[in-house]
Order: structure tokens, then sequence, then C-alpha cells
């Protein structure tokens, strides 16, 4: 019976790690379907070879900081218990890897390819676990201390600080260091558009990743025994309120509707398995809230461009699923107990700390050292063309 329980957790967690594998499709067209033509080849490969830089700065660095683990061992030993340590790896892995995936939809168009596998390789191997090690595998003591002092430790299930508001916060300073695009905001005050190029894929994208985020939340149970399905309809009531929210408060646009249901999602990943389902729809509802309004604001407002909207989506809704655990997981609300409010508030705070000054450390250094971004002729051109030499369609090579 035991190797049957440890074959079939390795193969639940297995199921997980190819659910949220999947869910990396899912940023690569979320962000092709918003940049423009001229950039959509880059899109896709930028996710690609992020997710491979991000599997060899974790497995030889960012796991070992997170989990005092590695694999400098034989593989008779490696494989014990049917190999479930490498499938957790597998699976742990590609969170880590969503930190760079997050990253490209703000810096898009306009970053150079190189210097930003650069920046990947840095966060995921050292400035990623070590949240990651702090929230989710007691390392420095943090999480002992905040239970001495509010009785609860942090509480982040599946990620919307340790990934999701992690990420959101290290592309914010990424993004100011990079500048907006040429074009985008007029020194006389004007805002040029720049409309997604296509509403079927950013779509799909959204698509891809939210079905994929079941296995995100779900199988962050990381075995059979603990899986809940309060989970995933906690999972569902909030994407619910996100696109409901998003939808009316974006006044029916497409790229406010298929983001709506993402905030929701991320915002829920922290109390997932805490909250009232009610609880779920409220903190959906109010990240699709935050994200249409947050990403008009510094659009519109500041002046920041971030391309895909990821500081709003993924930092606020993140930080505030972090927060909203510590609300709705309370008993008084509905909730399982077990979380503190403070605890989620000093939590969350800690971890956008981590996550900004990192950003700022790596991408200023990178920016000082080698240069950020794609001289002006090039962006004109497109990272199509200037970094990948061939475009999407290909029209101007196939013409004649």
């Amino acid at each position: 019976m035991e190797a049957v329980k440890s074959g079939a957790d390795a193969l639940f967690i297995l199921l997980g790690a190819i659910m949220i594998l999947a869910m990396h499709a899912g940023f690569a067209f979320l962000e092709l379907g918003t940049v423009r033509k001229k950039n959509q080849v880059n899109a896709l490969v930028k996710i690609l070879v992020d997710f491979a830089v991000s599997t060899i700065a974790y497995f030889f660095v960012g796991y070992s900081i997170a989990y005092g683990i590695n694999f400098f061992q034989g593989a008779d030993t490696l494989a014990q218990k049917n190999g479930y340590e490498l499938v957790r790896f597998f699976f742990l892995l590609t969170f880590a890897a969503a930190i760079p995936a997050i990253i490209s939809g703000g810096i898009a168009e306009r970053a150079r390819f190189y210097p930003q596998l650069a920046a990947t390789a840095l966060l995921v191997g050292l400035v990623y676990p070590l949240f990651e090690g702090i929230a989710w595998n007691q390392r420095f003591g943090v999480q002992a201390a905040l239970k001495a002092a509010f009785s609860q430790e942090f509480h982040d299930f599946a990620g919307s600080v340790v990934v999701h508001a992690v990420g959101g916060w290290v592309a914010l300073p990424a993004v100011l260091l990079l500048g907006a695009r040429r074009g985008r905001y007029a020194k006389d005050g004007a805002i040029a558009a720049h409309p997604p190029s296509s509403i079927p894929f950013l779509a799909l994208g959204a698509w891809i990743l939210t079905v994929g985020w079941f296995g995100f939340n779900v199988m962050s149970a990381q075995t059979l025994t603990n899986m809940n399905g309060l989970v995933a309809l906690n999972s569902l009531m909030a994407m619910v309120g996100g696109t409901l929210v998003a939808v009316v408060m974006g006044k029916n646009d497409p790229g406010f509707a298929y983001n709506g249901p993402l905030a929701g999602l991320v915002a829920v990943c922290a109390g997932s398995d805490l909250m009232h389902p009610l609880g779920a729809l409220i903190t959906g509802g109010i990240a699709g809230a935050i994200f249409v309004s947050m990403f008009t604001l510094t659009q519109n407002k500041w002046k920041i461009d971030d391309v895909l909207g990821v500081w709003p989506l993924h930092g606020l809704c993140g930080a505030w699923g972090g927060i909203a655990a510590g609300i709705f997981g309370l008993k008084e609300l509905g909730g399982m107990g077990g979380v503190s409010f403070m605890s989620q508030l000093t939590g969350t705070l800690l971890g956008v700390l981590i996550a900004v000054i990192g950003g700022a450390v790596v991408y200023g250094l990178l920016k000082k050292m080698v240069g950020l971004r794609l001289d002006p002729e090039q962006e004109f051109e497109g990272a199509d063309l200037s970094i990948h030499n061939i475009s999407a369609t290909a029209e101007r090579e196939t013409s004649w």
C-alpha cells in the first residue's frame, strides 16, 4: 500500500506540473495577442527560452536555496519512492519559471533578448527562492517569528504572494528602468494607443492560463491525501468574480474581460484552501476591480508602459490575495481559520520588499553593465526581425 501511495502521489504532482507547464503556453499567447505584430515571434520565443534558463538556474542553485536539496547523487538514490522528489522539483520549477513569464509581458516590445535571459537566471536562481524558502520551507526563522508574534504563520497555499506578487513587483522596476515604448507617450501629453494585435490569441492565452490554474491551485496540495475540492470551488468562484467585475468596469472591453478571470485566480491562490466560496467570490471580484482601475491609472495617468499590465494583475492582485487570506480565511467570515491578518500583511509586505529590491538590483546592474533596451532602429523594426530575423507572418520574406 505504501508503494501504491507513493506512486499515486508522484503521478498526482506530475499531472500538476504538466498542467502548469501548459500555462506557460498561456503566458506566450496572452503576450502574443497583446503586442504588435512585429513583436509576436519574440513573445513566443522568450517564454520558451526563459523556461529553459529557469530550469537550469533552479536545478543548480534555486531549489537548494529554497529547500536545501540538490541532485548531486546517484540516480538510484534520486529515483527512490517512485522519484517523488524529482517530480516535486518539476512541479515547483513551473512556479519559479512563472516569474520571468510574468515579467516578459511588462517589458515587451523593447527589451533586449540576452540581458533578459541573464535577469531570468539571477531572479530564478537567487531572488525568487529566497522568499520561496521563507514562505514554504521555514527558512531563516521568519515564519517562527510571525507565529510567536501573531499566533499564526504566513499562509500562501498556492502562491498569490510567493509567485504572483513577487513576479509583478520584480517587473515594476524593470518596466521603469526600460522606459516606455517609443511613441507611446508624446511630450505634449498625448497618449498613442497600441491596441492588441490579436484578440483571439489574447483570449486563447487567457483560456489556457485559466484551465491550467486548477492544476496550479488544486495540486499545490502535492499529495492525493491532502487534495481538497474546496480549493477547486474557490478557484472557480474567484475566477467568476474577477470576470464579471472586470467586464462591467471595463465597459465590455475584451482585454479587461479576459484578464478579469486571471486577476481573480491570482488573488485566490493564497487562501483557496481556507475561504468559504462566497469569500472567494468577493476576493476575485475585488481583484477584478483592482486590475481594471490600476491598469487604467498606470497607463493613462502615471504613464507607466507596462504592456500587459503585469504589475496591476500579478503584483497588486497577488498582494491583495495574500491579505485577503487573512480576512476571508477567518472563521468569523466563514473560513477555516488558522490564519492571522497581521501575519498575512507582514508576509505580503516582506515578499513585496524582496521583489522590489531584487528587481531593482538585477535590472539596475544589467542596465549599467550591458544595457536592457533595443536601440531606436531595432525597436522601430520590431523585435521579431531585429532579434530573430523573421516576422510572424513573413510577408516581407515570401512576397517576392
